[in-house]
């Protein structure tokens, strides 16, 4: 075969450019499992991370192994904050970037809301912990968000991205700080947004707000927005849950006053009783006395 001419060239091209697919496409099936083992794993590390749990040295396997000890239920609801379905915690199941990417263009196109399928990680500690996803400057953000068990008040937050200036809009991920000034604030329904990121310092009385990154204003407001856009969406998930609370320490406070009155009530009775007695007891000496100073003056 004349190897200088253009007919050798392609075919020789074609069967390289197959053979370097082939090996590619073996290559990439082979590291499918790890990939999705390592994507797992990284999820589920986020959202032990917003519900303050240290799992910052755990390997991958012993991330997945505490997550499966301390997980009390996991589920998706829906728009009306309704269960739906129930995630599978033997396998430690969770909702990828992916899966949260697609359930954000259902809750942001008002059309699909009645498609969007949110999940909710309950861990036996009372914490529930929820996420959202939005818009960087320069790409997605993502994060966790953990409630104490009034589902009002925020237990922590982990945030992450994809492409976002290190130092600056980089630091949602990489500074402490910033995760840390969720703890404490509140998720607050009403006519303003739940919660507030603000450019140049949140008013220290404000519940539901905390500062911005300065010098990263566009990924600030990306978080924000997320946040919000994904609180509104468990609106009523979130209202239902603190509702329950509510009625659950009124009922306890109720039932803690009843104890309370049932055994001071008794107290009383015993005490009275007991008087009662001492005094009885004390007729009956007085009146023995009396009848034997009588007997002696006979």
């Amino acid at each position: 075969m004349n190897t200088n001419n253009n007919v050798y060239t392609v075919i020789y091209t074609t069967v390289v450019c197959v053979l370097v697919a082939a090996v590619l496409a073996f290559v990439s099936q082979s590291l499918k499992p790890r990939q999705e083992a390592n994507e797992k794993a990284e999820t589920i590390s986020q959202i032990l991370a917003a519900a303050q749990f240290d799992c910052a040295q755990m390997s991958n396997d012993e991330i997945i192994a505490f997550y499966k000890e301390n997980i009390a239920s996991s589920k998706l609801v829906d728009a009306e904050g309704k269960t739906t379905d129930e995630l599978d915690m033997a396998s430690a199941e969770v909702y990828s970037v992916s899966d949260l990417k697609k359930q954000n263009y259902n809750i942001k196109d008002g059309s699909k809301l009645a498609d969007a399928t949110l999940p909710v990680y309950v861990f036996n500690n009372g914490i529930t912990v929820i996420p959202v996803y939005g818009a960087g400057l320069w790409g997605p953000v993502w994060g966790y968000v953990a409630f104490e068990s009034d589902l009002e008040t925020i237990k922590g937050a982990y945030f992450d991205h994809s492409g976002e200036t290190p130092g600056l809009g980089g630091k949602i991920k990489d500074d402490p700080a910033f995760r840390e000034a969720f703890a404490g604030k509140k998720a607050i329904f009403g006519e303003g947004n739940p919660f507030n990121i603000v450019k140049g310092g949140a008013p220290a009385e404000m519940e539901n707000g905390i500062d911005a990154i300065t010098g990263a204003t566009m990924t600030s407001k990306g978080v924000e927005d997320a946040i919000n856009v994904w609180f509104e969406a468990y609106r009523p998930y979130l209202l239902a849950g603190a509702q329950a609370e509510a009625i659950e320490a009124e009922e306890a406070a109720e039932c803690t006053e009843a104890i309370e009155a049932e055994e001071a009530a008794e107290c009383t009775e015993a005490i009275e009783a007991e008087e009662a007695a001492e005094s009885t007891e004390a007729i009956e000496a007085e009146a023995a006395e009396e009848s034997n100073g009588s007997n002696k003056e006979e």
